[in-house]
């Protein structure tokens, strides 16, 4: 039977009992793998079940230890509900990961005052609401580690701009928990992928297809990052490593903000591509290639 390779130790994360919002689909569910190979007990956190049955039941078949709740991670009541009964059944929350979210294209212009608010609900109070809880149940006495993954929002995010607002948000509250809950032994991180090949691209409408196959392009590495290496940045900051640091933003995005006019775009070309300090990382095996890349 397939596991997943993971970089890290074996058993790195035994024990531990690990919250992952959006856990049905994507990164959310790379993450979950990678955890579960690492000795985690990982609960799943989504709103659609079935998504949330797949994962388990994969992750159980691979010989980890699983479990979900459906959750609107939107709805305060239901969050409070959610995340007691976490801790009544495995009597602490030893990590969150806030990968929930969501978004659609469209400018500003264009933006309804409902449509505006969904986005912030989804990618920003959300995952407030998921580190309120999971602080106030548990980590305020037993300590713990969260992780905010948020975007490539840096120099804006145009045709995205209730995304760009939500994100640079979660960034600013990431910093702000990591200062007011140090002194309960919290660690607050984010992460910022960049171009990732995940199923989340296919939930764009096709006629960005052609677009997407041409992005890699902008991107100085020459390629888009694969779950894996982003799902191995999410780990190490939830790690025993990273215990020295709070209020980071991790970037994994083979720097793609740093492109800027009148430099000459230089794409590492695929021959370049396959030295080791740059060569892709696929350790997820059970990773799916995004349909618009099966084109």
């Amino acid at each position: 039977m397939s596991q997943y390779t993971s970089v890290f130790a074996p058993n790195l994360m035994s024990g531990q009992v690990v919250v992952v919002t959006g856990g049905g689909s994507g990164i959310g569910r790379c993450v979950a793998h990678e955890l579960g190979a690492l000795g985690a007990h990982v609960v799943l956190i989504g709103r659609k079940l079935e998504k949330l049955q797949t994962v388990h039941e994969e992750i159980t078949q691979d010989g980890g230890s699983a479990s979900f709740h459906v959750c609107d991670i939107r709805q305060e009541d239901v969050v409070k509900e959610t995340v007691a009964a976490i801790v009544a059944t495995h009597g602490r929350i030893d990590g969150l990961v806030n990968n929930a979210g969501g978004q659609y294209v469209t400018p500003l212009e264009a933006i309804s005052a409902k449509g505006w608010q969904a986005v912030i609900d989804t990618n920003l109070t959300g995952g407030f609401l998921m580190s309120r809880e999971c602080y106030l149940q548990s980590m305020a006495k037993t300590g713990g580690s969260i992780v905010n993954i948020v975007a490539d929002m840096w120099g804006s995010m145009p045709g995205m701009g209730h995304s760009g607002a939500a994100r640079s948000g979660m960034v600013s509250f990431t910093e702000t928990a990591a200062v007011e809950w140090a002194h309960s032994g919290v660690r607050v991180n984010a992460v910022a992928p960049g171009y990732i090949a995940s199923s989340g691209m296919d939930h764009y409408p096709p006629e960005m297809g052609p677009m997407f196959r041409e992005m890699a392009k902008t991107v100085p590495l020459g390629r888009f990052g694969t779950e894996a290496e982003t799902s191995a940045g999410i780990v190490y900051l939830l790690s025993p490593a990273a215990s020295f640091v709070t209020g980071t933003t991790l970037r994994i995005d083979g720097a793609r903000p740093q492109v800027r006019m009148g430099w000459p775009m230089k794409v590492t070309r695929p021959e370049e591509q396959k030295r080791a300090a740059v060569k892709p990382f696929e350790g997820f095996h059970r990773a799916i290639v995004p349909k618009v890349f099966s084109k």
